[in-house]
């Protein structure tokens, strides 16, 4: 295997599957998946600096704009400089990209093109924990009792942003933003699109594409 770190961006709309595309990567290749919405929460959870100032924008229901985002994911990236990573929410936005170059070079960008109506019909069948961010979905990952989370017993809770009504100005908003974004990394070469409607047909084009980059820890596991 190559010395050199691999650096891994995934994107997707919310819905898209990246949260269990990015599981399986980090399994099987030994990536560390990091997640933004993860920091985010424990940030808020520790109440540090950065964690104060994006609770504000949160509870106002503004999204946390790319300055504090920025200057979380920078520190988070900072104490992983000899690990291989994926990133997962970021970058979001353009300027959140061109941060993202002062640092480092990506080897790989995945996007997850899904249908917008199988996007709806998952959101509309998707309930979280939030102090864990953890995300059931009632068709392929329901919790083992309706309505309560596996791990600590307390209730789920189906976010607003994830009913029906909700999910369309969401994808709107996502595909405005991630235009720019996707069309920087087509340019560069590194960028490389997966379509289709379930996440178990799509995984092993990923899985290949990164064994290409890295040896699987465990290649078994892979389907």
């Amino acid at each position: 295997m190559a010395s050199k770190l691999l650096r891994a961006v995934i994107l997707g709309p919310p819905g898209s599957g990246k949260g269990t595309v990015c599981q399986r990567i980090a399994q099987n290749f030994g990536l560390q998946h990091l997640s933004s919405g993860h920091f985010l929460r424990e940030n808020i959870r520790a109440n540090t600096g950065v964690g104060g100032m994006a609770k504000q924008y949160i509870e106002k229901g503004i999204l946390v704009p790319d300055h504090v985002i920025t200057r979380l994911m920078m520190s988070e990236l900072e104490n992983r400089r000899d690990q291989h990573w994926l990133l997962d929410g970021f970058p979001r936005t353009l300027v959140q990209a061109e941060a993202l170059d002062r640092i480092c070079d990506l080897d790989l960008v995945i996007t997850l093109n899904i249908p917008f109506e199988t996007l709806k019909d998952r959101l509309s069948r998707r309930w979280i924990h939030p102090p864990s961010g953890r995300v059931y979905n009632l068709d392929f990952n329901p919790p083992n009792v309706h309505g309560v989370d596996d791990v600590t017993g307390e209730p789920l809770v189906q976010q607003e942003d994830d009913k029906p009504e909700a999910v369309a100005a969401r994808l709107r908003q996502y595909k405005d933003v991630a235009k720019p974004v996707i069309e920087l990394y087509k340019s560069r070469g590194v960028l490389h699109q997966f379509s289709g409607t379930e996440t178990n047909k799509i995984w092993p084009y990923v899985y290949t594409l990164f064994s290409n980059k890295i040896t699987p820890i465990e290649s078994k596991e892979a389907y």
